[in-house]
C-alpha cells in the first residue's frame, strides 16, 4: 500500500507552531527562520485544502481541523521519538527473550542475571511476562512454567525440581514448635496455587485443617511472598523461588 502523506517537514512545522501558539517559537525549536516556518505551513494547508490556523496580529489561533491534527501529530511524534531511543538502545549481538511469570522471574531469574551477562556479555536477556496461564508468543526465545510435557511444536527441558515449603518470618517461626504448629496459624495461600497447603500437610503425614485458625488468599505468588515477608503468616513457597532470598525459617520441607 502506497502512502499518501503530506510534507514531513511541512508537518513537523505545523506540530511545532500548533504546541507553542507561534511560528517564532517553532523556528527556535526547529533551528530554522520564522519565514520558514509559516512557508511550510502555509504550503501543507494548500496541500490539505482547509486553514490549520487563524492568523492574528499577535497569536495563532488553531481551526477545528488545526486542533484535531496537532492532537494526532504530537502523538505521533512523541512515539517515533520512544521508538526511535528504544532502537538505539538495543544491542546489535544476540537476544535471547524468556517468557516468566512474574513470582519466578522476581525471585529466581533475575538475581541470575548478572552471573550470566559475566558468562555472556554478547547476549541482551529480555524479559517479558509469561507463565502458565500465558500463551506461547511468537517473540520468544523460551519460555519457563511448571509442565512436564512439552508444547506442541516446542521442546521441553527439565530446568529444576522444586519442593515446597512454608515460609516465614523469623519472629513468627520462634513461635512454632513442630511442624503441626502450623494448624493453628495463619496460612497465606495464592488463589492461582489452591492446593499446595493440603498437598504439603499430607506429605508432612499431618491433617490438614478444615478450619485455620486464619487464612489470607492473594491472586499471586509475588504477593503471597510479600505477605509472608511482612508477617500476615506463613506461606507455601516452591524452595527455588526463596534458595536465594535472606529468607524466613523453613519448618520441614516435604517434596512436592
Amino acid at each position: 500500500m502506497v502512502r499518501r502523506l503530506p510534507s514531513l517537514n511541512g508537518l513537523r512545522a505545523f506540530e511545532a507552531a500548533g504546541r507553542h501558539g507561534s511560528f517564532t517559537a517553532a523556528a527556535r525549536e526547529l533551528n530554522v527562520t520564522q519565514t520558514a516556518v509559516s512557508r511550510l505551513v502555509r504550503l501543507l494547508e494548500d496541500r490539505l485544502g482547509f486553514a490549520l490556523f487563524r492568523r492574528h496580529a499577535s497569536a495563532l489561533e488553531l481551526t477545528a481541523q488545526g486542533q484535531a491534527l496537532l492532537l494526532g501529530l504530537t502523538d505521533a511524534f512523541n512515539s517515533i521519538g520512544r521508538l526511535t531511543e528504544s532502537v538505539a538502545a538495543m544491542r546489535a549481538g544476540p537476544v535471547l527473550t524468556v517468557g516468566v511469570g512474574p513470582t519466578l522471574a522476581v525471585a529466581w531469574l533475575i538475581p541470575r542475571l548478572a552471573n550470566f551477562y559475566r558468562s555472556h556479555p554478547d547476549i541482551e536477556v529480555r524479559v517479558a511476562t509469561g507463565g502458565a496461564t500465558r500463551a506461547v508468543r511468537d517473540d520468544w526465545t523460551c519460555t519457563i512454567r511448571r509442565d512436564t510435557n512439552a508444547l506442541p511444536g516446542h521442546t521441553a527441558e527439565h530446568l529444576f525440581s522444586s519442593a515446597v515449603v512454608p515460609v516465614c518470618t523469623p519472629e513468627l517461626a520462634s513461635t512454632l514448635r513442630s511442624p503441626d504448629d502450623l494448624r493453628n496459624a495463619t496460612l497465606i495461600v495464592a488463589s492461582n496455587m489452591p492446593n499446595e497447603w493440603p498437598h504439603w500437610f499430607a506429605e508432612a503425614h499431618l491433617f490438614s485443617p478444615l478450619h485455620p485458625a486464619g487464612e489470607v488468599s492473594f491472586e499471586s505468588n509475588a504477593m503471597a511472598m510479600q505477605a509472608a515477608l511482612d508477617g500476615v503468616g506463613v506461606a507455601i513457597a516452591q524452595f527455588p523461588y526463596v534458595a536465594l532470598a535472606k529468607r524466613a525459617d523453613i519448618d520441614g520441607s516435604p517434596a512436592s
